[in-house]
């Protein structure tokens, strides 16, 4: 609804409130359940405490340090990483998602391991280049998982050289990447839960990260994720993974896009 007010709200030329009143009124064919689910996640008063948290890949990238990290550097872009899991098995989603301006990118992996992981940032780092990919990518927040429990390999080159810092939220406390997660919603309404991301292509989940960072989004004053992206980071990200706009009245967040 956002999206589309944003983009037609002269024509509509009522408030989004009263669009709403309607729709729950039944003045128009739409109705509440074709309106997306809001999503609200739950804050834990303080990180759970478990033996996890001390196992050696955490020290010194802690949450804790992260965000002493942040107090050094307070104008810092930090990126949000998680995977997104089909089918138990099958390929999952690498996502990866800039605070500063909402963009999100998403790279297939043939499994949830550390070497397809780490071969993504390779992957990167040879595109962009070392110093390109310290200034895009400077400190990534992610979780405990195991595909991400080898901090060492995804913030080195094979050469040995420093190319980002990687952090983790305390255990069970995935709030503290909450942008990611909820962003995650979007991919949802094209591939929907426990369905499989085998018959995929990379171009294909690049086409429908494209749609979801066209989407007009409140957080952003009504602009989308892509033009403020435009602005905020270096472009080279763009043309590297061929990152482009789609029309607003062309942006499809259904199953079919990818059928």
């Amino acid at each position: 609804m956002a999206h589309i007010y944003t983009n037609h709200a002269e024509e509509i030329g009522c408030s989004r409130r009263t669009i709403y009143n309607y729709i729950d009124q039944s003045v128009f064919t739409a109705r509440n359940l074709d309106l997306r689910r809001r999503v609200k996640y739950k804050q834990c008063k303080s990180p759970t405490r478990c033996s996890i948290k001390v196992r050696d890949f955490r020290i010194g990238r802690n949450y804790e340090d992260f965000q002493k990290a942040l107090k050094d550097q307070p104008d810092i872009n930090v990126v949000e990483m998680d995977t997104v899991e089909g089918t138990k098995g099958g390929k999952v989603l690498l996502t990866m998602m800039f605070r500063n301006c909402s963009l999100m990118i998403a790279f297939l992996l043939e499994s949830k391991t550390q070497e397809e992981v780490e071969k993504v940032f390779n992957d990167l780092t040879e595109s962009l280049g070392v110093e390109l990919f310290h200034q895009i990518f400077p400190i990534i927040l992610t979780d405990g998982g195991s595909e991400f429990q080898n901090p060492k390999l995804l913030e080195n080159t094979t050469e040995g050289v420093l190319r980002t810092h990687v952090y983790y939220c305390d255990p069970y406390c995935s709030w503290q990447k909450g942008v990611i997660e909820k962003n995650h919603e979007y991919i949802r309404h094209v591939v929907k839960k426990s369905s499989t991301f085998d018959c995929y292509t990379q171009e294909q989940i690049t086409l429908m990260i494209n749609h979801i960072n066209s989407e007009s989004r409140d957080i952003l004053n009504g602009c989308t994720p892509f033009k403020i992206s435009r602005l905020l980071l270096d472009n080279t990200l763009h043309s590297t993974l061929s990152l482009t706009e789609i029309d607003a009245d062309d942006v499809t967040l259904k199953p079919q896009l990818l059928n």
